[in-house]
């Protein structure tokens, strides 16, 4: 395991320390004079103007993909049709699935697109708590506000054993959890204040409440924005600590889960 000096040495912003030619990739830009990707095109749905893809974008660029970077909420549109894109991500947020704003409605209600094509479809966060939403199952606040941030343990089911071993613990920030879906595989609980961790809906849907995506980077940032209150709890600062226990395991395992991920082969039916 890397000191957590070293750890901090290697975190590197992904979007905005790389330079013009990552950068570009993570616009949806990749490839000279507008050539075509090699592996296709991947749908990245973001909802902060400083929001990045994280180790996902970096996984699917490293495999030949070109990001397709979209943010709704600042007037983005959403394709009619996946039949240009090879699978969609759509990532999390601060804001709720419960909130009004059309934004949410409009990418709620464009899920049914992957869907219906069966392209490969991944909500992290809220992007899982939207796949729950539109699949009929409610989301909602814990019952005593209570949140979870940091790393925490998972307990992947019997069916999550199809793409290997999982780590004990994965990144968490969010305070509303999702009922699992009628008709939805479960690929992973919890026993802390959010029962419901990760489900996939047929073999190319699947919803994650945790953050594998979160860099090191990403993670002193979102701290850095709410560090009084992480102070206050106790949780800051263990969280470079864990991130440098936990996040190696992490990345194997989102190795193994994007390359099944991206070939509709997340469970077997």
């Amino acid at each position: 395991m890397p000191e957590v000096g070293e750890e901090r040495h290697r975190c590197i912003p992904f979007c905005e320390a790389l330079g013009s030619q990552v950068r570009a990739e993570c616009e949806g830009l990749a490839g000279a004079d507008g050539a075509p990707s090699v592996a296709g095109d991947i749908l990245i749905v973001l909802h902060q103007q400083q929001s990045c893809p994280g180790h996902i974008g970096r996984w699917l660029i490293g495999r030949g993909y070109r990001l397709d970077i979209r943010r709704p909420r600042f007037g983005d549109t959403l394709p009619d049709t996946l039949a240009d894109h090879a699978g969609a991500v759509i990532f999390g947020g601060p804001m709720s699935v419960n909130d009004t704003d059309e934004f949410i409605r409009r990418e709620t209600e464009w899920i049914e697109v992957a869907l219906k094509e069966n392209k490969p479809f991944l909500g992290i966060c809220l992007g899982a708590q939207m796949l729950a939403r539109h699949l009929g199952s409610s989301v909602s606040a814990h019952p005593d506000a209570k949140v979870e941030i940091g790393y925490h343990p998972i307990l992947p089911t019997t069916k999550a054993a199809d793409i290997g071993d999982w780590p004990s613990r994965v990144y968490q920030w969010h305070r509303e959890g999702f009922e699992v879906p009628h008709g939805s595989t479960v690929l992973a609980t919890s026993e802390g204040y959010f029962r419901n961790q990760a489900f996939a809906y047929g073999q190319a849907a699947v919803g994650l409440q945790f953050h594998p995506e979160i860099t090191c980077s990403i993670m002193r940032r979102w701290t850095a924005q709410n560090r009084e209150g992480l102070a206050e709890s106790g949780i800051w600062p263990r969280h470079l600590v864990e991130h440098v226990r936990h996040a190696p395991s992490v990345r194997v395992w989102l190795d193994r889960f994007m390359s099944a991920w991206t070939a509709g082969q997340v469970v077997t039916i």
